[in-house]
């Protein structure tokens, strides 16, 4: 075995140091908690400096030799050099100025800071505080960023503000006690005393009363007065400053494959109708003799496909959950040590977010991953539609992938916890289908639902590049994935903003998932009865997050030595934590938000 060379291992470690000064919050995250106290920056300097930083650690790789390096090394080279690559592009172009919509950003994300870590001694309640004393800062620097982006054209569509204002003002309250900021104030552990409880509790108030409220009511007074006036109608992210070039650019990020829009819009055309002979196959089943029109009609208006109250949804969920969780190890060899709950979205948020998301657990093991569950305006959330769902944000999905990733200790920090979308939101729609093979889906509604899941994945590489390369309208998009899908009219709304407001992130889901099931299609040809599904898999996860050229490689190499033992520069074989993710930065990265 060749050994890593010490200016390879200095620069992935000072690299990643660096990273978790940056954005401390995220290092959080990570289970880092040597800053737990800090916010960071929002201000324009702060995304200069690390833009400098990028380039700089980019100049130091190129100083090293690849040819030299071992397989292992070379992977990690290369894939630290698209990451680096990834990043300075997208800093370049300056999207962060646009940092807030109604799919998400920091004015949502913070009122669930106290969810990132453990509160197991009195220095975690105060690294909490001097969280909360600097939020007004934060907020300051985010509406300066915000006008320097009006000022050079990053103007946000009026579309993707409507609704954020109730939500900020949501986070306004005469009572600090009444904040979710305060939430971990309402009960101490044994470890903290009763004076230090009185006085945690009294500078909570203060911390509220003279930053946080503040920092809200600076949002509202700003988004009203000056944002959304200034908001433009137009949606394409062609009409930012270099537009064609940015949407190209994010296409790329997404993706990791140098694709056009009109190639990906022709892909999903053909998605749209493949999957759509197949939903007409599924209500013939269902014995519905009128058209798919009435059809949907019926699956929108009948009341036997909603739950009654949030909590029957809920409960719902978590039986369903435990009933994945029992067939997982048919399919998976691997599984992860942190295990996952269920919440309901904060009702903050609720209105204009997704009908689920997924919040990973911290990289030290100490926080569990949460499958959010959007109980608000229960005739917008039908049941047919939650085993696909569920398969997706928990498990095998999002929580199975992501927490397998962060427990690969063997893994430098960076392939830990950076992920390529099209990767992980590939994996995550591989995973509904997947569900066929566990052994649900059996009522025909619920297969119409995991089909009208597929339809919205592939009508978004339809109405992505329509809106923001191809000239289309919003209601345009809305009219299209009404007529294709069974989804409720609000939920298309909220998902049709969320495109306008993340131009190209919508399109990893698909892309990303036809080349894994591409691939395990190309497996089970070459390796005929000596294909197994469990080492597929193994094969898949445990090399964590990957662009899809290296994911291909990867399959294809396994492909090729399936006599042998899998050796480590396949196997991922991961040091296990006892016991993201990207950053809030980037409109709802925090989260792995589907609808």
């Amino acid at each position: 075995m060749s050994r890593t060379p010490a200016s390879l291992k200095k620069l992935f470690s000072d690299q990643w140091d660096a990273y978790m000064r940056w954005d401390p919050v995220f290092a959080t995250l990570c289970g880092d908690h040597r800053f737990d106290d800090q916010l960071g920056s929002s201000d324009e300097d702060h995304y200069a400096d690390w833009l400098d930083q990028l380039k700089k650690f980019r100049a130091r790789l190129e100083r090293i030799a690849p040819s030299k390096l071992g397989p292992d090394d070379r992977l990690n080279y290369d894939y630290f050099a698209l990451m680096l690559d990834s990043e300075i592009d997208a800093l370049s172009f300056h999207t962060y100025r646009l940092p807030l919509s109604k799919a998400g950003g920091f004015h949502i994300f913070f009122p669930d800071l106290h969810q990132l870590t453990s509160f197991d001694k009195t220095g975690d309640y105060e690294n909490y505080l001097g969280r909360l004393e600097k939020i007004r800062k934060y907020f300051d620097e985010s509406i300066e960023l915000m006008r320097l982006g009006l000022q050079t054209g990053f103007i946000p569509p009026r579309a993707t503000l409507e609704g954020v204002d109730q939500s900020v003002r949501a986070q306004i309250f005469e009572d600090p006690a009444q904040s979710p900021f305060f939430e971990p104030f309402k009960q101490f552990t044994a470890s903290v005393s009763g004076v230090d409880q009185e006085r945690l509790i009294e500078a909570a108030h203060q911390a509220i009363m003279q930053s946080v409220l503040p920092a809200y009511e600076a949002l509202s007074k700003f988004l009203n007065e000056e944002y959304y006036p200034a908001s433009r109608l137009s949606i394409a992210a062609a009409d930012l400053p270099n537009g064609r070039e940015l949407y190209h650019q994010r296409i790329r990020y997404f993706t990791t494959l140098d694709l056009s829009p009109e190639e990906i819009h022709e892909t999903g055309q053909s998605e749209v109708r493949r999957i759509r002979l197949e939903m007409e196959d599924v209500i013939r089943k269902t014995g519905f003799n009128e058209d798919f029109k009435a059809f949907i009609k019926f699956l929108r208006t009948d009341p036997r496909f909603y739950a009654e109250t949030p909590e029957a949804l809920l409960k719902e969920t978590a039986y369903l959950m435990k009933r994945i969780d029992g067939e997982l190890p048919r399919l998976f060899k691997t599984l992860p040590r942190l295990p996952y709950g269920i919440r309901p979205v904060p009702e903050f948020s609720a209105p204009g977010t997704t009908t689920a998301y997924y919040m990973p657990g911290t990289g030290d093991g100490t926080k569990a991953g949460f499958y959010y569950v959007n109980t608000y305006d229960l005739k917008s959330r039908p049941l047919y539609e939650m085993e696909a769902l569920s398969l997706h944000e928990a498990v095998p999905g999002h929580h199975l992938q992501i927490a397998l990733q962060q427990e690969m200790l063997d893994l430098p920090d960076f392939r830990r916890f950076y992920e390529f979308t099209s990767y992980v939101e590939g994996w995550a729609l591989y995973s509904e289908r997947l569900g066929i093979e566990m052994g649900f889906y059996t009522d025909p509604y619920s297969d119409f639902g995991r089909l009208s899941y597929e339809m919205w994945r592939a009508c978004r590489l339809v109405v992505d590049t329509g809106m923001h390369a191809l000239g289309w309208t919003r209601q345009q998009a809305i009219d299209f994935m009404a007529a294709n899908t069974s989804s409720t009219l609000l939920n298309i709304q909220n998902e049709v903003d969320r495109y306008i407001a993340w131009p190209g992130q919508a399109l990893a889901y698909k892309i990303g998932e036809l080349k894994i099931r591409e691939l395990r299609a190309r497996a089970e040809k070459e390796l005929g009865a000596k294909f197994n599904i469990r080492e597929f898999h193994d094969v898949i996860l445990l090399g964590g997050s990957l662009p899809l050229t290296a994911l291909e490689s990867r399959v294809d190499d396994w492909i090729k030595m399936a006599d042998t033992p899998l050796p480590l520069a396949l196997s991922g074989a991961a040091g296990r934590v006892d016991g993201v993710v990207p950053s809030y930065r980037d409109q709802a990265q925090s989260k792995r938000g589907e609808g």
